[in-house]
């Protein structure tokens, strides 16, 4: 297995996306798998960003603590990461290409191309998009600057490399949603971003605070439109009423939940899967919903046509949950997404029949009641409509197994989880179960966990939330855990030595 990591570091405003664009894209079409992480401070010029891109001929989704190559616009990029350079590792530093300007950038990146022996047609193809002919000289001095020493062969793969949020944007379109509704929220207005540049379907509306964003979308559920809208958590919070709303009214919504650290403003730009609870718990009352965590960006796709099928067949909440990880990563993928399923129309529309919503418990007519006998009635039928949703969502795939099938040695895990613990595993004695389905659970996660010896849960948040809802549905308590809660998402490496000691 081939792998290189380059950092790309510099100032907020240096275009440290776009050249990591230009690379991941040369580098796609060239037939390798990327994973391509994104750090950033709350600022909008300055600071210090940087991008780790892995690139390999095998499927990867994660980053390791020390790079290959450190590609430099600054010179505040060398002082923190030069340390985590490997020790044959290279620095390609924008002082060689200062006279450039702006375009020194394009000039490194021209650079690493080179020393992996890209043919430098394929990188004009890119670099021809900016529509600059200055860049197109600073890529001629960057190529010429190195020696080819890698020499990088064009694998027969055919890639698709897609974010998280880019996705959710899929699923939503080829859902045939109708309505997007949100207000910018880090991370998840990369969805609202995508949508944004869709064309006409779905129709899209930026409300002025979440609040509107839930109450609208409800309005316009009701009106039969199928509706999605997307949030972070402390604009979730804001829409707990709403979603109890929606568990009295039972008009189908779905919500893109896109987790960052907390509590309030906590860490704005940075990654965290704390908000399990609240996507599990959050409103009133008790009511029914669907709570999905995709790994990777072709799980975005899959799982949010998943979860817009299922608030529209049952009349309920679906809630896509998601993190900064996920949202603003890249991830390669090279196989077909599942079949795309039909959003039904389970229900009464208005101006085609007489409809009556209802905050207040009522009777199937839509009347307000106060019956002991009929709240009791209300009670059981939203039970009741649980009990029919967990039993249909036996025909998704609600959990995955990875690994040696005879391995008595088992990682638990969710979300962004997912693709670190994929590679951190490799050349273990060890399986790994994914929960992709967090309510409902399915009744294969007891079966997996009572038949190893060694489980481990691995989570991004302080308490091992994923823990404690498996317990609760289970009873089984799982004692090992590995949680990072830092802001970071887990390194390979970092993680691989973690498990390889509690499995001593």
């Amino acid at each position: 297995m081939v792998i290189h990591n380059i950092l790309i570091g510099g100032k907020a405003g240096q275009g440290i996306n776009k050249i990591s664009e230009i690379i991941t894209q040369v580098l796609t079409k060239y037939g390798y798998f990327i994973f391509n992480y994104r750090d950033y401070p709350s600022l909008i010029r300055g600071g210090h960003n940087f991008n780790v891109i892995s690139v390999s001929d095998k499927k990867i989704g994660s980053n390791p603590t020390k790079f290959d190559f450190i590609i430099a616009l600054d010179d505040n990029t060398v002082k923190i990461h030069k340390k985590q350079l490997n020790i044959a590792g290279s620095i390609l530093n924008y002082k060689q290409f200062e006279t450039l300007g702006r375009d020194s950038n394009i000039a490194l990146v021209a650079s690493l191309l080179k020393i992996f022996g890209i043919p430098k047609k394929e990188i004009i193809s890119e670099v021809k998009k900016l529509k600059t002919k200055s860049s197109l000289n600073a890529l001629e001095d960057g190529y010429n600057s190195q020696e080819n020493k890698i020499s990088l062969k064009k694998l027969n793969n055919n890639l698709k490399l897609m974010s998280g949020s880019e996705g959710i944007a899929l699923g939503a379109k080829n859902s045939k949603l109708d309505f997007y509704i949100a207000y910018p929220m880090t991370p998840a207005s990369g969805v609202m971003h995508e949508l944004a540049n869709s064309g006409n379907k779905p129709s899209l509306f930026q409300s002025e605070n979440e609040i509107a964003v839930v109450n609208s979308a409800l309005g316009c559920s009701f009106s039969g439109k199928s509706t999605m809208i997307g949030t972070s958590g402390g604009g979730f919070d804001l829409m707990a009423e709403g979603l109890s709303l929606q568990g009295q009214s039972e008009i189908p919504l779905t919500v893109y939940l896109a987790a960052r650290p907390g509590p309030a403003t906590g860490v704005p730009t940075y990654t965290a899967q704390s908000d399990l609870n609240i996507a599990l718990r959050s409103g009133h009352g008790e009511f029914p919903r669907v709570v999905i965590a995709p790994g990777n960006s072709k799980e975005c796709i899959e799982k949010t046509n998943e979860a817009i099928h299922l608030a529209e067949k049952f009349n309920t909440l679906s809630i896509v949950l998601s993190d900064k990880h996920i949202a603003e990563s890249q991830f390669s993928f090279d196989t077909k997404i599942d079949p795309i399923l039909k959003v039904p129309l389970n229900r009464k529309i208005p101006g085609k029949s007489i409809v009556r919503s209802n905050g207040y418990e009522h009777d199937a007519n839509g009347n307000t009641i106060e019956s002991a006998k009929l709240v009791e009635i209300g009670a059981k039928r939203r039970i009741s409509n649980y009990k029919k949703i967990q039993k249909y969502c036996n025909k998704f795939q609600m959990v995955k197994i990875y690994g040696p099938k005879k391995s008595k040695n088992l990682v638990v895990g969710w979300g962004s989880t997912k693709s670190v613990i994929l590679d951190s595993i490799k050349g273990l004695d060890v399986k790994f179960l994914q929960v992709l389905y967090l309510k409902p659970m399915s009744k294969e996660i007891k079966k997996y966990i009572e038949s190893s010896k060694n489980v481990i849960l691995v989570e991004n948040n302080s308490t091992g939330q994923l823990g404690r809802a498996i317990r609760e549905k289970t009873g089984i308590k799982i004692d090992n855990k590995i949680l990072r809660y830092d802001g970071r998402p887990f390194n390979r490496d970092e993680l691989k030595l973690k498990i390889e000691k509690m499995l001593k």
